[in-house]
């Protein structure tokens, strides 16, 4: 795992001190190594945290052996030793350098071309120059599990793993709001791609393959889950059991392959709780177990990740987190992301990692079976509002409970919100007690705000997908990309710690795909077939209990402690002086949450505070 950089420029307007600067930047996702290649027009940087092939040999930027390639690579290929294997097929005589991976990636470019990277099973952005051609080549991975971002204008090129690289740049671009994505910010809490905060900085795709020369710019993608969706479902429950078995282990297995100390993220939850004991049950030794639970104890699973560390027998490490130790973070947020980011379980995972860190440089988490295996309430309320008469009735409906309590005036917003050109993004916006998209003309000071869209499905499609399976597939376009996983990637590397996700391994997101969603969600039981997977592992008992996700108390700390931030930037000064949020809308959610202690505006009043934090730092 490491932090990459570099550009493409022609003009000269980008150059070695730029990138040097830039590199360094990126420090703190590769403390054991750096190092910088400039050639031409172009230059590649490289960050590394040493986790494959410890030695001076596999640092980057590396050479391939006919010398006419260059790699600089952020992530990890877990078969790379297999798809050496199949380059000695066509290049018998070759003698491969190192053990690491990065070796590998570099020689089946040189073999394959762009082709290589349907051999990848990983997650990975890859940046290769071709010396002969003067064309540089970048790649990321199917899921977007590793971030890159590109500045692109029309002629000059740079990308870097992070944000803050490119602020590194020192004039040579202008940092100006992009005011495109503020929309999708209060509508999701995070800012999805292509967008990023800036103008003309861009999330580079997952799953595509970019060509960049001095004649042009190409970019195409290589996978996608609506490609990989068949016509005919996996409806045996048993074989489908099986099968999904078989890919977890080999998944896990690939993803245990570490030259350095490793551990897995267990919140007690299903998904981290089957990762870990999959883990277990392949090592030889007890896996280190992870977890955080929190000094307000009805708000806390600690015990549930111990209990089931105990049931497993792992060398298991909890850590009590205060609201204090979350406050010391809130400021460093921003800083962290780099650019507004509401998510506040994005404090959690940066603390667990903190821990973590001090016993271990790799660890697995069970991010993604929510998103493959319908974990979500969203996923139910999609399916009723597919329903006719409910969609027919929703106005009464939404009149009804608006009057009722709190949970009964959140699901009145589910109502008021439901609009069929956005509904998945506007159930998810209401599950999370954000903006829905009609809402943001009443808040917002911007133009354009009905130009709002969402993963556009452009390609014909093998079958018609459910209401549930479309709002699946909207998690894992949107949410899971650009919220879930950013969070792990910059919570878990500012802390120098690699973290990596075998639910998110291709071919189980293939399976999942195409698995019938009565096995996903079985009568009254959401994840019907990962969890059933897991009691062969961990006995039932250990998980009756209402599903909660890794999160803090917000709306008590909002009430206490954090009161302070909503008092300085919830106030009329911030909303004129960056002209964002009207402030007599501001005003009401700041009065529904303090004085009607209406509990579902929290993450709004939170959305509000940290624009206004993100605009008084950078603007």
């Amino acid at each position: 795992m490491c932090g990459i950089a570099g550009y493409f420029s022609p003009s000269g307007r980008f150059h070695k001190e730029h990138l040097e600067q830039a590199t360094l930047s990126l420090q703190h996702r590769g403390p054991d190594a750096g190092g910088t290649y400039f050639e031409s027009c172009v230059g590649l940087g490289h960050r590394r945290l040493s986790i494959l092939d410890l030695s001076e040999g596999a640092n980057q930027p590396m050479m391939s052996g006919n010398n006419r390639f260059v790699i600089a690579y952020n992530g990890e290929v877990f078969n790379f030793k297999e798809i050496a294997e199949e380059i000695k097929k066509f290049r018998p005589g070759i003698v491969f350098k190192t053990s690491s991976d990065t070796e590998i990636i570099i020689e089946a470019f040189a073999l394959w071309r762009q082709n290589m990277v349907n051999k990848l099973n990983g997650m990975f952005a890859i940046a290769i120059y071709d010396r002969d051609h003067d064309s540089l080549h970048i790649f990321r991975d199917r899921l977007g599990i590793k971030p890159l971002y590109f500045y692109w204008d029309d002629r000059d090129f740079f990308f870097a793993s992070e944000l803050k690289a490119f602020k590194a740049l020192k004039g040579a671009i202008n940092f100006e709001l992009n005011e495109h994505a503020l929309p999708y910010f209060f509508h999701l809490g995070f800012i999805p791609e292509p967008h990023s905060i800036y103008k003309n900085i861009y999330k580079f795709p997952a799953a595509s393959y970019l060509k960049l020369n001095k004649h042009g710019f190409e970019i195409s993608d290589y996978w996608s889950p609506a490609s990989k969706l068949t016509s005919e479902l996996m409806t045996d429950e048993k074989k489908s059991k099986q099968q999904l078995k078989e890919l977890l282990v080999s998944s896990v297995n690939y993803r245990m392959i570490s030259d350095v100390p490793f551990g897995t993220f267990l919140s007690g939850g299903i998904d981290s709780s089957l990762v870990t004991a999959v883990a277990q049950s392949i090592s030889n030794v007890p896996v280190k177990t992870f977890s955080i639970g929190f000094d307000q104890k009805e708000h806390s699973e600690g015990h549930y990740a111990a209990a089931v560390a105990s049931y497993l027998k792992t060398d298991h490490h909890a850590f009590d987190v205060s609201q204090q130790d979350a406050i010391d973070l809130v400021d460093s947020l921003d800083q962290v992301y780099d650019e507004p980011y509401a998510d506040t379980s994005a404090i959690p995972t940066m603390l667990v990692a903190k821990l973590a860190r001090r016993y271990v440089t790799m660890t697995l988490s069970g991010d993604g079976g929510d998103e493959l295996f319908m974990g979500y309430g969203a996923h139910r309320w999609a399916e009723r509002f597919s329903n006719p008469l409910i969609a027919g009735l929703r106005k009464p409906i939404q009149m009804a409970l608006s009057m009722g309590n709190n949970r009964a005036k959140r699901v009145a917003h589910l109502f008021e919100a439901y609009a069929r050109e956005n509904v998945q993004s506007n159930i998810f916006s209401q599950e999370q007690n954000m903006f829905f998209s009609k809402e943001l003309k009443r808040i917002l000071n911007l133009k354009g705000i009905e130009d709002i869209a969402y993963m556009p499905l452009m390609q014909e499609l093998k079958r018609k997908l459910s209401a549930k399976e479309a709002q699946a597939l909207f998690d894992m376009y949107v949410y899971l990309k650009d919220d879930l996983l950013v969070k792990v990637d910059r919570a878990t590397m500012q802390h120098s710690l690699e973290t990596r996700v075998p639910l998110l391994d291709y071919r189980i997101v293939e399976f999942a795909l195409n698995l019938d969603e009565n096995l996903k969600i079985k009568g009254n039981v959401s994840k019907y077939l990962l969890k059933e997977l897991l009691y062969d592992y961990v006995p039932k008992s250990y998980f009756d209990r209402p599903k909660r996700g890794f999160s803090i108390p917000m709306h008590i700390w909002l009430r206490h402690d954090f009161k302070a931030y909503a008092e300085k930037y919830v106030t009329k000064e911030m909303c004129e002086r960056y002209g964002i949020v009207k402030w007599d809308y501001a005003q009401k959610i700041y009065n529904h949450f303090y004085k009607d202690k209406l509990d579902l505006y929290y993450n709004r009043l939170w959305l509000i505070i940290s624009i206004h934090k993100f605009m008084e730092r950078n603007f």
